[in-house]
């Protein structure tokens, strides 16, 4: 039995889906439960290797569509430069070394070839462009082997792509790609494709997916409608990673989904379930497919982040002191938060507001804290690990206006914070009850600060004077324990074997 993922692509900077994709493959991992990770996006500048173990996937999890074809292994980048260098036939005659790249001139003064090592290890190649006569005519691109050449021409003024060819690890060729622009056809020793949507048809079939098997889709863009119809006798799922509608396009008989899920929902009769990371969520979807849609699909809810245990229940925490955690992004609204807590200490003069995380809004932030001359109570933390942190605090404060899921919420709460946030989905709605463990306050349709901050001004100064903090602390602890790692593990497994046919799992 494998559980496959597709996904697209991935980054450095990657985006919430990878970060669910991680924390479900170190959950799959841990349970013993075989798992694969489908990226389809075309990577060169890096190696994919190095981006998946980045965020801590395993090399063998991982299928990239274009290696597949393939018997070279997805790994780090090994190749040597001096195999490289012991390997050419042309004499060089000088080099250049840059910061970003070696250069080594060969034979005739026209010609010459540029080597850029891998970011993680400075001996080996990542990939080598050959210019000949002022033109790019070749890149090869590089692991532990030679994975693919890219093959070009001169046209206007430009060097035109026309060929990728991918190799075995003995050097032999698995197949090529030809391309016209944004068009590509593949050639196989026994198939000709005309598309990538028909590589990744093709690909599907090839996965020969059995009723033993779990196919979960996180993205579809160019990717649904093979999934959907090569997906074999293996239960298909469909998870949700955003806001799956545009609120300000509901009416009573219309319904705008979301782009990226909209060929799913429109196909939710072929979809075996929808997972989403919210009750809440669950609950909305549930209830417009049954409005708008002939379809009543299972919608399953299993959350994207577990706690692995309760922190600081017996920790001493510091009077008055609050904290907020996230990047520090306009969407965030750090700045409405550091502005109600200036206020708020003119009723509460004990008051100190910790900040982590790091962001572009930094410098806007920490003005606002000089001008108020505040700076001995408000602190900017910069980025930390924060499992042991959060305990030290009374009170959480959350202003983003669109939260899936919220690891940092979870976390908070499982640190017997109470929050204070807007009463949004589906974060905020999935850890902050109201007025039992903190405040949700209005959201307000256009961003009137002023009324914004005097909002969370007056929460902060009704949690410190009236609310009974420990009673608040408490709730927060016992809504957490639904989100324990046990519990989380414990409703995958079950669908896990619900949804195929082994019978043998723990």
């Amino acid at each position: 039995m494998t559980i496959y993922n597709l996904n697209l692509g991935i980054g450095w900077a990657s985006s919430g889906v990878e970060y669910a994709q991680a924390y479900r493959g170190q959950l799959f991992r841990k349970l013993g439960l075989d798992t694969k990770f489908i990226f389809t996006d075309f990577f060169v500048q890096d190696n994919l290797s190095d981006l998946t173990r980045n965020l801590g996937f395993l090399d063998e999890e991982i299928i990239w569509l274009y290696g597949y074809f393939t018997d070279v292994k997805v790994a780090p980048s090994s190749y040597r430069l001096s195999d490289l260098l012991a390997n050419m036939k042309e004499q060089i005659r000088g080099e250049e070394v840059t910061d970003q790249f070696i250069r080594y001139f060969l034979g005739a003064s026209d010609h010459f070839m540029t080597v850029y090592l891998s970011k993680k290890d400075k001996e080996a190649v990542h990939c080598v462009e050959y210019v000949h006569k002022g033109n790019l005519v070749r890149k090869d691109v590089y692991s532990y082997t030679k994975i693919f050449s890219e093959y070009y021409t001169p046209k206007e003024q430009t060097a035109h792509l026309y060929l990728r060819r991918f190799f075995n690890e003995d050097g032999s060729v698995a197949y090529d790609e030809i391309i016209d622009g944004p068009k590509s056809m593949f050639k196989f020793p026994k198939a000709i494709l005309y598309s990538k949507e028909e590589l990744i048809s093709y690909f599907m079939q090839d996965l020969n997916l059995t009723a033993n098997d779990l196919f979960l889709l996180d993205r579809a863009t160019g990717t649904g409608q093979s999934v959907f119809r090569y997906h074999g006798q293996a239960r298909l799922g469909v998870v949700i990673h955003a806001e799956h509608y545009s609120p300000n396009y509901v009416t009573d008989d219309t319904i705008l989904w979301n782009n990226f899920y909209d060929y799913q929902f429109v196909n939710a009769d072929k979809v075996d379930f929808f997972l989403t990371s919210t009750q809440r969520q669950k609950e909305v979807l549930e209830e417009q497919f049954l409005r708008y849609t002939g379809h009543v699909p299972r919608v399953i809810a299993i959350p994207v982040g577990s706690l692995d245990q309760l922190r600081g229940e017996n920790a001493k925490r510091k009077p008055y002191s609050i904290l907020t955690a996230s990047r520090l992004a306009t969407e965030k609204h750090v700045d409405w938060l550091t502005r109600a807590v200036i206020a708020a200490k003119k009723e509460l003069p004990n008051l100190t507001f910790d900040i982590y995380g790091q962001g572009g809004e930094w410098d806007k932030i920490d003005q606002i804290i000089r001008e108020a001359g505040a700076e001995d109570s408000i602190q900017l933390m910069g980025h930390h690990q924060l499992a042991d942190v959060y305990q030290q605090y009374e009170l959480y404060l959350t202003a983003s206006k669109s939260e899936g899921f919220g690891l940092t919420l979870l976390e908070a709460v499982g640190s017997g914070l109470p929050l204070i946030g807007f009463d949004v989905p589906y974060g905020n709605q999935t850890f902050v009850k109201e007025g039992q463990n903190g405040y949700l306050l209005p959201c307000p349709s256009a961003d009137d600060e002023t009324a914004i901050v005097a909002a969370y001004q007056q929460a902060i100064v009704t949690f410190f004077r009236q609310a009974d903090r420990e009673v608040m602390r408490q709730t927060s602890y016992r809504l957490a324990e639904g989100f324990l790692t046990s519990n989380v593990e414990e409703a995958w497994l079950k669908l896990v074997k619900e949804m195929t046919a082994n019978d043998n799992l723990i």
